[in-house]
């Protein structure tokens, strides 16, 4: 089992003059479910995108060590699996055609037997051949998060991760998140209560602002 950290220590982040949020210290760690709430606006997905190394923060360090190794900035984005709505997905390639583009540019091997699996979990095995510009908002939704649990990543990092799912597509996505949970570090940014349930500690953004 993999033993993985994200230490965030006295993330400010600011837009401008506008501060989005200060002085948050926090620790993830393997084998939990952590959330990161707040109404629309709050920065949900900013800091989220500063976890992933996506963006900087204003001060403030975040450390990622995979069992007590620190990971590098450069190597991180192999050991994330990353879900949000502003994930790009290729409408004019086929469902696996996008999975084995994805797995070419980490630069691993496509491994057909996960993508299979996946596929099958999250309802999508039959129109694997299809192309994604024919599918639902739903269904690539649930694309995403075959994207992000591919390559059998540490890290799991969802942002707004039910949207566009009907109810019987989220008790899939959450069952698929308690069993990734088992051996991995997850982080759910949302402000869907039945989320944030999932969470057993959760980081509330509205309790990290302060006047300029």
């Amino acid at each position: 089992m993999t033993n993985y950290t994200v230490e965030l220590s006295n993330i400010v982040k600011y837009l401008g003059r506008r501060l989005i949020f200060d002085g948050i210290n926090f620790s993830f760690s393997s084998q939990h479910i952590y959330g990161i709430s707040g109404p629309n606006g709050s920065g949900k997905s900013t800091l989220v995108k500063i976890i992933a190394n996506l963006i900087s923060p204003t001060r403030g360090k975040v450390i990622h060590k995979n069992n007590l190794k620190k990971v590098e900035s450069v190597k991180l984005h192999n050991h994330i699996g990353f879900v949000s709505p502003y994930l790009f997905l290729y409408d004019e390639f086929t469902a696996e055609e996008n999975l084995l583009h994805f797995s070419n540019i980490r630069g691993i091997s496509f491994n057909k037997e996960r993508s299979d699996f996946l596929l099958n979990e999250l309802k999508l095995i039959d129109r694997k051949n299809d192309l994604v510009r024919g599918y639902s908002s739903g269904m690539k939704q649930r694309l995403k998060f075959i994207f992000a649990l591919l390559h059998q990543p540490p890290l799991i990092i969802l942002d707004e991760p039910t949207s566009n799912l009907d109810n019987p597509g989220k008790e899939k996505v959450y069952e698929l998140i308690k069993k990734e949970a088992e051996n991995n570090l997850v982080i759910i940014a949302s402000n869907e209560d039945s989320d944030i349930a999932l969470c057993g500690q959760v980081i509330e953004l509205e309790k990290f602002k302060r006047a300029i």
